[in-house]
């Protein structure tokens, strides 16, 4: 599967973004989705997840209640919502698909990435 990630750009703390990841093949409702973010000079860290169904999510503490993750099986996509943006929200957002739900960075499959800026 391959995947493409949109949505990023430079809003102000407190503000919002939505993030888009769409995928090709026509297996998406097969896959886990997840979204991860790497900022410089810090190791890439798990944000969000679903799973097949969407039934299940994970959040990171640090976004709990903030994001929410979202997928549409018929657009082949899935959505990150940010709410209450801060400046540590920082940071190159990669969206990945793997058969299994995962909170690790093992998945199987990544995007490109999308820059998200976040002013104070």
């Amino acid at each position: 599967v391959q995947l493409q990630a949109s949505g990023g750009g430079l809003v102000q703390a407190g503000g919002s973004l939505r993030l888009s990841c769409a995928a090709s093949g026509r297996t998406f409702s097969s896959y886990a989705m997840g979204w991860f973010r790497q900022s410089p000079g810090k190791e890439r860290e798990f944000v969000a997840a679903t799973s097949w169904s969407g039934g299940t999510t994970y959040y990171a503490d640090s976004v709990k209640g903030r994001f929410t993750i979202s997928r549409d099986n018929a657009k082949n996509t899935v959505y990150l919502q940010m709410n209450s943006l801060k400046p540590e929200d920082t940071a190159v957002y990669y969206c990945t698909a793997d058969y299994v739900l995962l909170r690790s960075d093992e998945y199987h499959y990544w995007g490109q990435g999308t820059q998200v800026t976040v002013s104070s």
